[in-house]
């Protein structure tokens, strides 16, 4: 398992950890104000019509892409969105938690994204605001606003509760708008939130860095913890030249399949 770097003093808040995160995470802890479509998480919540029109528009973006579909099924859009929304806090909480060993708040009033101008998904983060839980050796641990906790199992409780709080908050808001029943709702949090862990440790870059991202997730999601639906889902499996790979089974459907020419994806619910 993954443990932080060594951090000066100097070194110990929350955005200099934004700078350390492996690769273009595009995660930041401010919103530009020079830079079109951030959108911030509470406010759209607080107004359920810009998520109706950010659904609107991604399935007029699938019109364009799928000229040949009389119609774009509702259930795609709304499936989308929904897994990308949970994206966000999923993903910010998993990649400080792996990389930093911090969980940052979560809250739909601390974390921001931009929708990008053509396909119309998050393709960035801000996590706003400078508090964080940690651990004892936290060199940031003394910091204001920091918040120690004993061990890496209480610092996955946390992770999981805040982004529990958060999906809860969304779903209430976005579950009436779309025909997705509760189970589904929930089944594509815990995918974005399995998901998220393991991609965390993929983008360390090597088999060791994505074993402890698949062991972050073991943590988080040891059992399951309702409303989620599942406790983590990677196994290893047979893959190319004999090589195992981690692989995981979705608890949720995209509905990609009711697109031409377009079938289930790897680990569809629909197909084991």
């Amino acid at each position: 398992m993954s443990h932080p770097r060594v951090l000066t003093s100097s070194e110990g808040g929350l955005r200099a950890s934004f700078t350390r995160l492996p690769g273009d995470t595009r995660i930041r802890g401010d919103v530009p104000s020079d830079e079109p479509g951030w959108v911030r998480c509470d406010e759209l919540l607080d107004e359920p019509a810009r998520l109706a029109r950010w659904r609107d528009r991604l399935g007029g973006w699938l019109a364009e892409e799928y000229p040949e579909a009389s119609e774009i099924p509702e259930r795609i859009p709304a499936s989308w969105i929904l897994s990308w929304y949970l994206h966000v806090p999923a993903f910010a909480g998993a990649m400080l938690l792996h990389h930093e060993r911090r969980v940052p708040a979560l809250a739909p009033s601390a974390l921001a994204f931009r929708i990008g101008g053509g396909r119309p998904h998050p393709d960035s983060i801000a996590v706003l605001g400078g508090g964080f839980h940690c651990l004892p050796t936290d060199p940031g641990s003394a910091r204001p606003g920091a918040v120690v906790v004993p061990d890496e199992r209480a610092l996955a409780t946390v992770l999981r509760g805040r982004f529990v709080a958060h999906a809860s908050r969304f779903i209430d808001v976005y579950g009436p708008m779309t025909r997705l029943g509760r189970r589904q709702l929930w089944a594509a949090a815990t995918d974005a939130l399995d998901n998220a862990l393991w991609s965390a440790g993929r983008l360390g870059g090597s088999p060791e860095a994505e074993g402890a991202g698949v062991a972050d997730a073991a943590l988080v999601l040891e059992s399951r913890f309702p409303p989620l639906t599942s406790a983590s889902k990677l196994t290893l499996a047979p893959g190319a030249e004999g090589r195992r790979e981690w692989t995981r089974n979705r608890e949720s459907c995209c509905y990609s399949y009711l697109l031409p020419a377009e079938s289930e994806c790897g680990g569809c619910p629909r197909i084991r």
